[in-house]
């Protein structure tokens, strides 16, 4: 077993949540439905009332097949029901899982900061928030997108962390205070919402192996609802200070219909801190 791999198993230990749902199976308004009255996830995408598509609900990144993301199935403390690392997108356990070790464009100093990282480290064991990029991708807990005409807010079921990105024409400020989740605007490139965000602090870890980034983060993200159900995201990291060049990912959103997200307080009941080795 890899000291790597541990030290993810271990990320998990502390954060999964076993339910999805406040109002399970309660049946939203607006939601196309088969004859046998379960939502139509394939049925057409739905627009706001200014004609552009509508990104409302709740979404989770689609699981990965079992043993697709290269987690070590020995590490079953880390699995419970209904969440099993195993099934998690591969990019939340390592965000340049796309790259052969040596074509990885992660910069040396930024790869003797991964060395030295270990679980007790991690922001989340500490109950701090899970930023960006790591919030949009992991496969655990759903975020739920509300839209307005000139606002669009991302809740976090993970942390109860919110986000907002504004839509209303305004640029990303000059000197911003770094912050957990950065500032973000958006604009529509046809019926793609593009979502530029920067100002970050260089606290938070990209993905839970813990690849490190600096306060020159800034993150697009491109979010496409190509159908009810089913929403692409292509998410691009440039960080010149810690990577060689800028890089991607993608991944599919899934609408958990009937759905919603959950009260999560991290300091509630919290027992795994004491558990986590040091080093």
């Amino acid at each position: 077993m890899s000291r790597q791999t541990t030290k993810i198993g271990l990320m998990f230990a502390g954060t999964l949540i076993s339910a999805h749902a406040q109002w399970l199976n309660y049946p939203a308004a607006g939601t196309p439905r088969t004859r046998g009255g379960k939502p139509n996830l394939s049925a057409k995408a739905p627009r706001a009332a200014n004609g552009r598509p509508d990104l409302s609900g709740v979404w989770l990144t689609e699981y990965s097949a079992p043993g697709e993301n290269g987690f070590n199935a020995s590490l079953n403390y880390a699995v419970v029901p209904g969440d099993d690392p195993g099934t998690f997108s591969k990019y939340v356990l390592n965000i340049l899982a796309d790259f052969k070790p040596e074509e990885s464009p992660i910069r040396p100093e930024a790869a003797e900061i991964l060395r030295t990282r270990f679980p007790a480290q991690n922001p989340s064991a500490h109950c701090l928030p899970h930023s960006v990029a790591r919030a949009d991708i992991h496969s655990y807990a759903p975020f739920k997108i509300v839209q307005t005409p000139g606002l669009m807010v991302f809740l976090y079921e993970i942390d109860g962390t919110h986000r907002q990105v504004y839509t209303d024409g305004r640029k990303l400020p000059k000197d911003p205070q770094p912050s957990w989740l950065g500032y973000s605007v958006g604009r529509w490139e046809g019926d793609t919402l593009v979502i530029d965000t920067a100002g970050f602090n260089d606290k938070s870890w990209l993905d839970s192996a813990g690849h490190p980034h600096s306060e020159a983060l800034h993150i697009e993200e491109r979010f496409h609802r190509r159908d009810f159900g089913h929403m692409d995201l292509a998410l691009t990291v440039d960080d010149p200070k810690m990577y060689t060049k800028p890089f991607s990912i993608k991944v599919t959103e899934v609408l958990q219909a009937d759905s919603d997200i959950l009260e999560n307080i991290c300091l509630e009941d919290e027992r795994d801190l004491a558990h986590l080795p040091s080093r």
